[in-house]
């Protein structure tokens, strides 16, 4: 449960961002609390002020996809402002600030900043093509294909040459994401590792050259 609202400094979000966030309502939720459960409906957009969440979506045999995580400066819930209901679940990393704002208060925000409706366009574009993007990962790549993938898309370049993927991933993270299972991904970055292709310590990966096609 969130605790009761309170004023939170918004003073880090973007301009276009945090004039949105204050005209919502400040919450703090602690880690592990789900803030949006798929398939319910909702008239609300969360800004996240601080903090980390997770969107996913778990079948009816409990495996999880999640689809990305976001922190500070982007906001969730939008696919549901249609009236139709939530497309996937939404859960804390850590303990979050969001700004809750309703339906009316964004028309209110849409009216007077009209640029804002094609910078939440955009966003809804942008995360309908990870969801067709990740759709076809799982149809036409294999377990490892769709690793490489995550593990490429995330990765960040470094003066040396190398990337980093600068977001905390656990195994179990990745196997989420990847479609397949926590030993899966464990057994094949050990095996990258072993070929150079790769360094890991702790939750942070390295990649040192590019990763072979197949495996």
């Amino acid at each position: 449960m969130p605790k009761p609202a309170f004023s939170a400094d918004l003073s880090a979000l973007p301009p276009s961002v945090r004039a949105l966030a204050e005209r919502g309502v400040s919450r703090l939720y602690r880690k592990g609390t789900l803030i949006i459960n798929e398939g319910e409906s909702g008239d609300t957009l969360f800004v996240i002020v601080s903090g980390r969440v997770k969107a996913f979506s778990v079948d009816a045999r409990g495996r999880e996809v999640t689809f990305g995580s976001y922190g500070a400066g982007e906001y969730l819930g939008e696919m549901s402002l249609d009236g139709g209901p939530r497309s996937a679940s939404v859960i804390t990393l850590e303990p979050t600030v969001c700004a809750v704002v309703h339906r009316p208060a964004l028309q209110a925000h849409i009216a007077e900043h009209p640029d804002f409706a094609f910078e939440l366009l955009t966003k809804v574009i942008a995360r309908a093509r990870v969801a067709t993007q990740t759709a076809r990962n799982m149809a036409l790549l294999d377990v490892y294909g769709r690793v490489v993938q995550l593990l490429e898309s995330m990765a960040v370049l470094q003066p040396d040459g190398s990337r980093e993927i600068h977001e905390r991933l656990t195994h179990a993270e990745i196997a989420s994401r990847a479609g397949c299972s926590r030993e899966m991904v464990s057994r094949l970055l050990k095996d990258l590792a072993r070929g150079n292709y790769l360094t890991a310590r702790g939750n942070m990966i390295r990649l040192e050259k590019s990763l072979p096609a197949r495996w």
